[in-house]
Order: structure tokens, then C-alpha cells, then sequence
């Protein structure tokens, strides 16, 4: 008897632990340990930044939440990171004068590599009031307002013992300028009437600065721009009396059309223009009416925030998603690919709209990251949730700021 009632509490220990066991395998499916690294910036992130006041730059690696500084040449740097993600060329426009820093790391498409520490190169560019910047593929491509010239440079450049950018002279008269790189090698350059004159017209020049296709359009006061390599778009106003605007197309083939702003947008013009890589998609804004997608097989120009109230608007770093910050604190993130919000909320308290120096926002997929001159910190928000941040002390009074490297954790041999 004793036999079978230890052989019947037995079968019911096993079943009871069967059971127990099966608990825990379905709580595990359910709710996995979330990688410690999924909330963490990609290892291969930079975010450079300059100061208002010292010629101080300093290399934010969020990953591990290092600052290392180096000494610029002035304060007030204007700081652009290359297409290739490896540099950054730093403008000191009042000095005629440009700089390449390398971070040195190093794609290799499915991994990144560092190939040397983080450091500046000896590469320099000395034309006249170096203004407008564009990178594509290893090109970098300045325009230089106070001369008209075009300051050119490879990435392979960037290695050679002082080395100089290259210039192209197109007879371009001095002018508050910019231009845009076809993929065929060419380029999309503005043209003033008189020198220091608002630009007012387009043309597709080659690498030599001769005109391949002329202006057949004149619109008013050109400012901003963006390319896809097939189309350049330029914000404008529609004639020199400046009381409509929209925006100018360029094609590679010199063919020219202008979109009209929305009815009853008024007497402005989209100043900034933006073209999201991964969405394909183009925007344009000005902090006065707001940010607005542009189309161009429809020829429409649509919004995407229609207030009067946003002071930075900025593509992510990959170009799927448009980061709209406004004065009352609030980041609003729009998907490119359908227009539609995602997410919204307060990341900062209310912005001075007097001040000269305002915070200044770049952003990955993971996280935005906000210069604040008050407070000498680079904020780091998570997208994911915006109570979360992490603030890195940068120098007094942060004011410039890009982002450099791969949004990859992917290292040799991972």
C-alpha cells in the first residue's frame, strides 16, 4: 500500500512540475530580455559640435558617452558631415577659410571599420567666404559667396599631405550662392544679375565651369536647395516683386519649371530644402508657414506642418523621417514615406524666439540630439520615449552641430 501511495504522490510531482515548467518556457516566448545595446546608440555615431565663442569642437561617441575635444581654428564653426559618413568639412566663412576633420571610421557596406583615431586632416579650401555646402557619393562641393567659385574635393583627397580643394571657375559674379551635383557629373549652379545681388536663375555647368545648359527661367531671389542627382530644386520666389513663391526644378538635361507654392500661402518662399534619401522624398520649410513635401511628378507642393511656430525642422540621419521642433518644445516626428505623424510630445521647455542662438537639433533613428547654447549640453532624447535623456557637457556654448559615421554596430569581425 505504502508502495503504490509513493508511486501515486510521485506522478503527481512529475505532472505539477511538467506544468511548472511549461509556464515558464510560454513566459519566456511572451516576454523576452530585451539586449541591453537595443536602447543604446549605434556604435559607429558621432555627433560633432561647435561653440559660439571658443574655437573648441568636440566629438560626442554616444555609445559610450565620451566627449573628446580639438582645438578648431575660430569660433562660430559651421560643421556639415560628407555623404561618405567618414568626415566632416568645418566652414569658417569670416576667415575664407575650410577644414576636414576625419572621424576615422571606415564602411565597409556590411561593417565599419576604425581606421585610424579621430582626427584632423591637413585638406584645406581658401576661397572667398566659403557659404553653401553640398556632399554626394566622395564629393564634397562648397560655394564660396565672396568669390562665385566652386571649391571641389574627393574623399581620396582627404588622406594627402596638405592638400587643396580644387576650384571650379564658372565667370560666376560674387553672390550669396548655392548649387546642387547631378549624378552624370555635373552641376546645378545660381547666377546674380550684379555682384552680391540675390541670385535669380539656374544653370548646369561641368566640372571645368562651362556652361553645358543656360538658364531659360527667372524667378526671385533664390535660397536654398537639394538634389536627387536627377532633379535639383531651388526654393524661390516667383518674380523679383517677391510676392509669391514655390520652388524652381532643375534637370540634369537643363530643363526648368517652377511648382507654385499652395493658394494661399502668401508672400513667402520655402528657404530650406531637404531631400530624404531613403524615403525619396523632398521638403521644404521655412520656420514662417512650416514644412511642406514637394512633389515633383505631380508638381505639388503639400504640408506637412502648416505652423508659424517651428524654429528647427530637419531630416533624420538616414532620411526616413522629418524632426519638427517648435518654440513651445515640442518635437513632432512625421514618417517621409506617407506624410503621417508618428509621434509627438515636450522635449525641452519654451524657447526664446529673441534669442540669436537657439537650440539646434540633428537626429538618427534612435535618438535626437540637441545642442543647447544655455546650458553648454548636448541633450540625447530617445525616440522611443522622450523622458529618456542623457546629457553630455560639451563647452559653454554649444551652437553648430552634425552628425558623422553609420548608423551600424556592426564592427570587424562581429
Amino acid at each position: 500500500m505504502n508502495t503504490k501511495k509513493n508511486l501515486k504522490k510521485l506522478g503527481a510531482f512529475l505532472i505539477i512540475a511538467a506544468a511548472f515548467t511549461a509556464c515558464k518556457k510560454d513566459n519566456n516566448i511572451i516576454d523576452p530580455e530585451v539586449p541591453v545595446e537595443a536602447a543604446k546608440e549605434y556604435k559607429y555615431v558621432r555627433v560633432m559640435v561647435s561653440d559660439e565663442l571658443s574655437n573648441q569642437l568636440n566629438l560626442l561617441d554616444p555609445f559610450t558617452g565620451t566627449v573628446k575635444a580639438f582645438a578648431g581654428k575660430y569660433p562660430l564653426a559651421n560643421l556639415y558631415g560628407t555623404a561618405s559618413g567618414r568626415y566632416a568639412a568645418v566652414l569658417y566663412p569670416a576667415q575664407n577659410l575650410v577644414e576636414v576633420f576625419d572621424s576615422g571610421l571606415l564602411s565597409h557596406g556590411d561593417h565599419v571599420d576604425v581606421d585610424r583615431i579621430a582626427q584632423w586632416t591637413t585638406a584645406t579650401a581658401t576661397g572667398l567666404k566659403p557659404t553653401h555646402f553640398k556632399s554626394k557619393g566622395t564629393e564634397s562641393l562648397i560655394f564660396n559667396d565672396g568669390d562665385g567659385t566652386l571649391s571641389i574635393a574627393n574623399d581620396s583627397d582627404f588622406g594627402t599631405a596638405n592638400a587643396k580643394f580644387g576650384v571650379i571657375n564658372a565667370g560666376l559674379l560674387p553672390h550669396h550662392g548655392a548649387m546642387a551635383q547631378f549624378s552624370n557629373g555635373t552641376y546645378a549652379v545660381t547666377v546674380a544679375q550684379t555682384a552680391g545681388a540675390s541670385p535669380n536663375r539656374v544653370q548646369v555647368i561641368n566640372k571645368t565651369g562651362s556652361i553645358l545648359h543656360a538658364s531659360n527661367l527667372e524667378v526671385g531671389n533664390i535660397h536654398g536647395n537639394a538634389s536627387d542627382g536627377n532633379v535639383a530644386i531651388f526654393g524661390a520666389f516667383t518674380s523679383a516683386s517677391a510676392t509669391t513663391g514655390g520652388v524652381l526644378v532643375v534637370n540634369a538635361s537643363g530643363e526648368q519649371r517652377l511648382i507654385p507654392n499652395p493658394d494661399g500661402f502668401g508672400a513667402f518662399r520655402l528657404g530650406s530644402i531637404y531631400y530624404a534619401a531613403s524615403a525619396k522624398k523632398f521638403i521644404g520649410y521655412v520656420a514662417t508657414k512650416g514644412a511642406y513635401m514637394i512633389d515633383v511628378i505631380t508638381n505639388k507642393i503639400t504640408p506637412i506642418y502648416a505652423g508659424i511656430d517651428a524654429f528647427q525642422c530637419k531630416v533624420d540621419y538616414a532620411g526616413k523621417n522629418l524632426l519638427v521642433l517648435t518654440f513651445d518644445g515640442r518635437l513632432r516626428i512625421y514618417d517621409l514615406l506617407t506624410g503621417a505623424l508618428k509621434k509627438e510630445g515636450s522635449i525641452i521647455g519654451a524657447v526664446n524666439t529673441a534669442d540669436t542662438y537657439k537650440p539646434v537639433l540633428e537626429a538618427t533613428d534612435r535618438y535626437a540630439y540637441l545642442a543647447t547654447p544655455t546650458t553648454g549640453e548636448i541633450q540625447q532624447i530617445s525616440l522611443t520615449d522622450f523622458s529618456k535623456v542623457i546629457k553630455h557637457k560639451v563647452s559653454s556654448r554649444p551652437v553648430r552641430l552634425t552628425l558623422l559615421g553609420f548608423e551600424t554596430s556592426a564592427g570587424h569581425g562581429d
